[in-house]
């Protein structure tokens, strides 16, 4: 019963989008004009993580980028990472579980926004790299920049579209699976931005070169926000949500690249190389 009113809660947030979406949702007098944000280009354009433990990543990832084949290129922040991290030995499991014999490799990052992947893409980490299959997620870092009006929407929106665009460009022949932007309970004033954001995003899949994954009906509580059960902290996904997310995502693989093989030729897993310190 439960899962029936975490859906239609989840439904009613929305079909309520336009609604809020015309009252306004948080502008402020103080965020800057929409102009500025705009001009800005914030989520369009490459910007590189200037920490010294993302540099250590991306070095990292441009190496595995090298260490095996690669059919299936998963680009994306911490949630994507967790999956087939190291440092998560249990999803790193659920992982393996779902997606050996694919070729399937993990490429995400910790606290990155579209632009954040936008540069890594363009800085070695997609260099030599011919996947059949590239899934993107990625836009709930981007939630806390700006007023949550359509403007925001259209902002994150316009970020993941040049994410596939960049993605197309590098790989044309590839089919590019995107995964909506997951509720959150941290924040839940968010959601509505997320609803529409996947609005939006469901409107560029054509069913074919490009797909679009939304399991946000499956991960709602009663009062449509990410339910307890399905993350570990508000944001992340626990590990029943992940298998929620593979089981959307293992009948498109089927139907692109054919049941797993028994070998797998992917490389290596990585980690946060923060946790191998000390």
């Amino acid at each position: 019963m439960n899962g029936v009113k975490g859906q239609l809660a989840w439904l009613v947030n929305a079909l309520c989008l336009g609604l809020a979406l015309s009252y306004g949702l948080s502008a402020s007098a103080q965020q800057p004009p929409l102009a500025v944000i705009v001009a800005s280009g914030s989520t369009t354009r490459p910007q590189s993580r200037t920490d010294a433990n993302s540099q250590a990543a991306h070095r990292e990832l441009i190496t595995k980028a090298h260490a095996g084949i690669i059919d299936v290129y998963f680009i994306g922040d911490s949630i994507t990472r967790r999956w087939g991290a190291l440092d998560y030995p249990e999803l790193l499991a659920n992982w393996n579980r779902n997606f050996h014999g694919w070729n399937a490799a993990d490429f995400g990052w910790g606290g990155d926004r579209t632009e954040n992947m936008l540069w890594r893409l363009e800085h070695g980490e997609f260099e030599g790299v011919h996947p059949k299959v590239i899934a993107i997620q990625a836009g709930t870092n981007n939630l806390g920049d700006m007023p949550g009006d359509q403007a925001q929407i259209d902002l994150i929106t316009a970020g993941i579209k040049a994410l596939i665009n960049s993605c197309r460009a590098k790989a044309p022949a590839a089919t590019i699976v995107v995964t909506g932007v997951f509720l959150r309970s941290d924040k839940p004033q968010y959601n509505i931005v997320i609803n529409g954001i996947n609005h939006e995003l469901a409107a560029l899949a054509d069913g074919k070169q490009i797909r679009f994954v939304n399991i946000n009906h499956v991960l709602a509580d009663a009062n449509g926000q990410l339910a307890k059960d399905k993350s570990v902290d508000g944001l992340h996904l626990s590990a029943s949500a992940y298998q929620l997310w593979a089981d959307a995502l293992k009948p498109i693989f089927t139907e692109l690249l054919g049941p797993p093989a028994a070998v797998d030729h992917a490389p290596p897993p990585t980690g946060d190389p923060a946790a191998r310190k000390g």
